[in-house]
């Protein structure tokens, strides 16, 4: 019996996409196959280009098949067991090999927009980078390139960041830009994935496949990303306290996420105690 006959009708609809995902990886291979052979023919550049193309474009389709397949028979799982609902995350992370990590979404200012996570330790470890302003996701946003740093160089890169995250025994991350030519959305987090010499390439491959088939691509917004936390509170209490102390909202902001750290919190539940009247800051 393969994992696709296990798969009840809950997760049908996943499977079907990771069907058809697989299909174009297949048909981006055999147009890589047609390519390579004219290139070594007629040593003609622009066919070498084409199969290179194709090639990656393959490779691609199929981590999202593999990122698919697993959400799918997680879901076949919990729809038989009940329990809480999987997260794709998850399924991300064990791409990743590792339990914990986390997507930041940005706008076009690199201000963070949205945020998703495996676990609470992927969680935490953003919401500290949202915090202090510093961090791997950040600075691969900037640069526009994978950024890695563990145990002495964690600290020393993010003299904040870095001992913070240590602290929730994080002794290794690795960040990757969520990026297509010409823009970037991002960035994939990676935290203490099990080998140390775990390949970046693989990250890589994995923020591709989520940039383009489930962030920007023809499957995004369909729910699979659903976790993801777009701060709505987060915005709103820093409006209020920016009324209230009669600040700038960039400042009520930094202030929101000063009290959060000094308090051990997430911005998020600082955020909430607001709204809700339960605090009130300055």
């Amino acid at each position: 019996m393969t994992a696709r006959d296990q798969v009840p009708d809950g997760a049908a609809t996943v499977w079907q996409r990771a069907v058809r995902a697989r299909e174009r990886a297949d048909r981006e291979e055999q147009l890589a196959d047609k390519h390579e052979a004219i290139a070594t023919e007629t040593r003609t550049e622009l066919h070498f280009r084409m199969a290179y193309i194709h090639r990656t474009t393959a490779a691609r389709h199929r981590v999202t098949a593999d990122l698919l397949e697993a959400h799918a028979v997680r879901t076949a799982e919990w729809t038989r067991r009940g329990g809480p609902p999987p997260l794709f995350m998850t399924g991300v992370a064990e791409a990743c090999d590792t339990a914990s990590v986390a997507v930041t979404l940005i706008d076009a200012d690199s201000n963070q927009l949205a945020a998703a996570a495996s676990d609470e330790p992927a969680r935490h470890a953003q919401d500290l980078e949202y915090a202090l302003g510093e961090g791997p996701a950040r600075d691969a946003v900037a640069a526009l390139v994978p950024v890695a740093a563990s145990g002495t160089a964690l600290r020393a890169r993010w003299p904040g960041y870095g001992p913070a995250i240590e602290s929730l025994g994080i002794g290794r991350v690795v960040a990757v830009p969520l990026q297509v030519p010409g823009d970037c959305v991002g960035a994939l987090a990676v935290f203490d994935p099990r080998s140390a010499t775990t390949d970046i390439t693989r990250f890589v491959w994995v923020a591709d496949a989520l940039t383009r088939s489930f962030i920007l691509g023809r499957d995004a917004g369909d729910g699979l990303l659903g976790e993801i936390d777009h701060r709505p509170e987060v915005h709103q209490a820093a409006g209020m306290v920016s009324v209230q102390m009669g600040c700038h909202v960039s400042d009520a902001l930094e202030l929101v996420k000063a009290r959060a750290f000094a308090d051990s919190r997430t911005v998020g539940e600082v955020a909430r105690d607001i709204v809700a009247g339960l605090l009130k800051l300055g």
